[in-house]
């Protein structure tokens, strides 16, 4: 028997650009609403045209940041910069439960898309508008990306050592945004099953990234202390680190924070003569000579793989983890084998890819991964099936350049 879609009959028009909106429209195409991704081959998603790609070769269907992020979408090639484009957009409006934006500075509104004017096309239209700064407030026409973003909300301040300049990890809003956007949507999507009514959703990223700095928010409240960078070190736990192991590059990260872990933790490393030591009897004073006791760890994670100690020490009740490069992720993690976390598509123009599925699972609906769209594949089927519209007038769109 056929599982029913979650999110079956749920239509949405993505105007979206980049990572943060692709990613939230993807988690909705996956649980089985029906996402029409509008943008031009005259102006196309930027993460078409953004690497790395496939051999190499660029291509606006060759894009390794659009392809894992674009999954089951249909795609439309439509000129927004063409009047008629614009009103071409507005029809799909009509047929659409969600639209999904991400224009910078108002851009949305200038091109006659806002939501006070699809309102009038569709009264019970949810909209959302995940931009960097909001809608409103003396940041709102800030042009930012990812960088700037985490930067602005202070996790790169507190990213790598004291000594040192802060890091940039490359670990970007667009990551965090989307589940705070799909969730929005989903309460929206219940609002109005219950009243009928639509609603705005004005998302700003900046916000969604600062919620990870509440505690330290709270410290400096109450106890008015700043957080800065640490490195490894962490308070509450000694050892704390990323310890080199055996083979090129290779680590694996342990932390313990209780007795009972630092016991274990000394079997597993066959209780040597210092773990004996005053120095490290108590976590108080394993936090004082953190330093020494690294350097001794490290002696003994050398001689195992990254794989080992993590065995060794999750098996003794010490938590501890490898740290995995992309090739561990896609072929050697257990874990995400066991959970069928990378789909295997096949695309027309790069071959066999992997794509993400969505975090979480629906036990009675799961996801349904299907390939991401080629620009403009689906231009028949969206004007001619959900807009019924007679082939002299496509013909009429292709030639004025409206339709790409």
């Amino acid at each position: 028997m056929m599982q029913k879609k979650a999110l079956g009959g749920i239509k949405v028009v993505d105007f979206s650009w980049s990572l943060v909106g692709p990613i939230s429209t993807k988690i909705l195409s996956d649980y089985g609403a029906q996402v029409l991704k509008i943008e031009g081959r005259s102006k196309p998603d930027i993460s078409r045209i953004t690497g790395s790609f496939k051999d190499d070769i660029t291509g606006l269907d060759r894009a390794g940041r659009f392809i894992p992020y674009n999954t089951g979408k249909m795609s439309l090639a439509l000129n927004l910069a063409h009047r008629k484009g614009i009103d071409v957009a507005k029809r799909f409006v009509a047929w659409a439960d969600v639209v999904v934006e991400t224009f910078a500075g108002g851009a949305i509104d200038r091109m006659g898309l806002g939501y006070e004017e699809l309102k009038k096309i569709k009264p019970n239209i949810i909209m959302l508008s995940s931009s960097t700064m909001g809608r409103y407030g003396p940041y709102r026409d800030l042009p930012t990306f990812g960088a700037q973003l985490v930067a602005l909300a202070g996790l790169t301040h507190i990213t790598g050592w004291p000594d040192r300049p802060p890091a940039n990890l490359e670990v970007y809003t667009d990551f965090i945004a989307p589940h705070f956007n799909v969730l929005a949507i989903l309460a929206a999507l219940d609002y109005r099953r219950r009243t009928g009514r639509g609603q705005y959703l004005d998302m700003a990223q900046y916000e969604n990234a600062v919620h990870f700095m509440a505690p330290l928010i709270l410290d400096k409240v109450v106890n008015e202390r700043v957080a800065g960078r640490m490195g490894n070190y962490y308070p509450a736990a000694s050892p704390h680190g990323a310890y080199r192991c055996q083979g090129e590059d290779r680590w694996c990260v342990i932390a313990v924070s209780t007795d009972t872990e630092w016991q274990n933790f000394c079997k597993v490393v066959g209780n040597p003569a210092w773990t004996r030591e005053s120095r490290f009897a108590t976590i108080l004073a394993r936090e004082e000579n953190a330093e020494e006791l690294d350097k001794l760890v490290e002696q003994w994670t050398t001689k195992h793989s990254p794989e080992e100690v993590m065995s060794m020490m999750q098996d003794a009740g010490v938590p501890a983890g490898v740290v995995e490069t992309v090739e561990d992720l896609l072929d050697h993690d257990p874990q995400l084998k066991h959970r069928h976390f990378h789909h295997e598509l096949m695309h027309p123009e790069v071959g066999k890819y992997r794509a993400p599925e969505p975090s979480f699972i629906l036990s009675k609906s799961p996801a349904e991964l299907r390939r991401a769209p080629l620009l403009g594949e689906h231009n028949e089927y969206a004007l001619k099936q959900i807009l019924d519209m007679p082939d002299e007038e496509i013909a009429e769109l292709v030639i004025e350049g409206v339709i790409e």
